[in-house]
């Protein structure tokens, strides 16, 4: 007797620390920086802000059941946490145990900056087979100059994404790279910013446009802006003439096999991450969203009917402060929106038009004040006699302050198992696993 209860208060603090675990934390960190207004439309696809009175009644429709079984009480102790946001990144030493499948596959390595290809095999859902420049060299900035996008110098970013032959591209240290044009990627490339705190920032981003085999890890994206009506290089061998660009972070045109893990996006002129134009193989994975309003589009326009075989995974993100709306917004695809973490939206978190396949699973949707945006879903451009046969599902999601999410369709077997891409973990460990989400904080010879 006397031994069991040596191990007493230990088996209380295990208890405590799952208790701790389970809940989470969902403040942030961002930019504390202003929302830009929309970005100059070179495609003819983007609709305009919808109607003040979208989203000013609830519909006459049951709402999925999944809420926990006291929402207030939770949506408080939530709330609380959000305005904590300095302990949400203070979670890093559960790194090698949070339950986040990429995390766990390569974080618990001290030498880490010896094996960063490894990377490229810790993929999960559609854009899992990217292998982005594994099979290539290290190329390693060290000039964050962007002086001339026809003729780049060799040792910039742009100099390195041009290239024909795959590469790994690090960054000697830290810097902030604002780009005179787009910067526009060659297949089989990795952009690696671990180890330096590397910033894209003030001037045009990132343009993945009919290429295949890409990775981008661990960037700051911010404050894009229009670019074009200019000269750029997309290869040794190839330069042309360029529209004018829509400011988007990470614009996906025409493109497959994409991961997007650990950057840090926010306050663009257009989209944070586009992806249209038959683009697909996507994931989007571990980002930090803040201070936007047109967070997400996937799939080109309501007429583009190629777009019915996108497929894109969107997990274990956190979407922060300052949103408003497209967390994603869906056309014609099959989509998985997987254990992400919602603390804010303005208007509606997941929209979509031309019935696409929406799958939640997992998720903590934390609904805003405002009564009249409590919707997690939002349907455009159809009436409900059209929607109804969509299929978008909710399945084990939290539910929290008055958030409710609309499913529909029949639920078709078929068309749910190509919106699937991985195992969704209880909505419960959202808080953990998310509790970092963004770039990490790496150095030499240490756990990220």
């Amino acid at each position: 007797m006397a031994a069991s209860m040596r191990w007493l208060p230990l088996l209380v603090l295990g208890l405590l620390a799952v208790v701790a675990g389970g809940l989470g934390w969902i403040g942030g960190q961002s930019f504390f920086v202003s929302r830009n207004g929309g970005g100059i439309g070179r495609r003819t696809l983007r609709e305009g802000q919808p109607p003040a009175n979208e989203t000013s009644s609830r519909p006459v429709l049951e709402a999925v059941m999944g809420a926990v079984d006291d929402p207030d009480m939770v949506a408080s102790m939530v709330q609380m946490s959000i305005r904590n946001s300095s302990a949400r990144r203070a979670l890093g030493y559960l790194s090698c145990g949070t339950g986040n499948p990429i995390d766990d596959c390569w974080r618990c390595d001290p030498a880490w900056h010896h094996h960063r290809k490894r990377l490229a095999d810790c993929g999960i859902g559609f854009g899992h087979n990217a292998v982005g420049g594994r099979d290539g060299r290290l190329y390693v900035v060290t000039d964050p100059g962007d002086d001339d996008p026809v003729n780049p110098r060799p040792g910039t970013l742009r100099h390195a994404a041009i290239q024909d032959e795959p590469l790994w591209i690090v960054f000697k240290r830290d810097m902030v790279i604002t780009l005179k044009q787009e910067l526009i990627m060659n297949s089989f490339k990795t952009i690696d910013g671990r180890g330096a705190n590397v910033h894209i920032a003030n001037g045009a981003c990132i343009t993945i446009q009919f290429v295949t085999n890409i990775i981008i890890h661990g960037l700051h994206i911010h404050d894009c802006k229009p670019t074009g009506n200019a000269m750029v290089r997309s290869s040794p061998s190839h330069y042309g003439w360029r529209t004018m660009a829509d400011g988007d972070a990470i614009s996906i045109f025409g493109s497959s096999h994409v991961w997007v893990d650990r950057c840090s996006l926010s306050n663009c002129a257009d989209g944070l991450v586009d992806a249209v134009m038959g683009s697909t193989a996507i994931t989007i994975s571990n980002n930090h969203f803040t201070h936007h309003n047109e967070v997400m589009l996937l799939g080109h326009s309501d007429s583009y009917e190629r777009d019915k075989g996108m497929q894109v995974t969107i997990a274990f993100n956190h979407f922060g402060e300052g949103l408003i709306q497209r967390m994603p917004r869906c056309r014609h695809g099959y989509f998985h929106v997987v254990n992400n973490d919602y603390t804010h939206w303005e208007m509606y978190a997941i929209g979509g038009s031309a019935s696409p396949t929406i799958n939640s699973q997992g998720n903590r949707y934390l609904a805003p004040a405002n009564p009249f945006a409590k919707e997690v879903t939002k349907r455009l451009d159809a009436p409900s006699g059209v929607w109804k046969s969509w299929n978008w599902r909710s399945e084990g999601d939290m539910l929290l302050n008055g958030a409710y999410f609309i499913p529909s369709g029949a639920g078709a077997s078929m068309s749910y198992s190509r919106a699937s891409s991985l195992g969704a973990k209880p909505s419960s460990m959202v808080g953990t696993i998310t509790s970092e989400a963004g770039p990490l904080s790496c150095r030499k010879a240490a756990q990220c």
